[in-house]
């Protein structure tokens, strides 16, 4: 009698195998048949202020290590100057603080090649109209920007 309860237990438990195995075939062969779907990637498109900046922020990077090294400074970058009419994402931003902000910003900027003495101040003095500006009107890049004073 035991003999059969034993045959009978390790027929049951081929089966269940048998079957187990066949259904995680069945699951497996399921998931690679579904069709993919495909995302749209979408480019983002820098406006032109965008992309003065970021070229704005390497200079501001180089300039910041010449300074700290104490190297000559060389010319005003006159690319800056296009900071009056770049266009911007969203037009609207380029209102009066906006204005006021770039033209201290330029000022300060020229500043540092004028008077390379204080190059350290004027550079700082530039940074804080940059975070002046974006925390008017966007807030995202100042922790960035931030790093580039030109600390004691």
């Amino acid at each position: 009698m035991k003999k059969v309860i034993v045959v009978i237990l390790v027929l049951i438990f081929l089966v269940l195998s048998v079957l187990s195995c066949q259904n995680k075939e069945e699951k497996v062969v399921e998931e690679k048949c579904e069709p993919k779907t495909e995302k749209k990637l979408e480019m983002y498109q820098m406006s032109e202020m965008a992309a003065l900046m970021e070229q704005m922020y390497v200079d501001n990077q180089r300039l910041k290590e010449r300074i700290i090294k104490g190297d000559t400074i060389g010319q005003f970058p006159q690319h800056f100057m296009k900071i009056h009419k770049a266009v911007m994402t969203d037009e609207s931003d380029n209102d009066a603080f906006f204005k006021e902000q770039a033209a201290k910003f330029i000022k300060a900027q020229e500043l540092i090649y004028k008077d390379p003495e204080n190059a350290k101040e004027h550079f700082n003095n530039g940074i804080d109209a940059c975070i002046k500006c974006h925390q008017q009107k966007c807030g995202g890049p100042i922790p960035r920007i931030k790093k580039l004073y030109i600390k004691e």
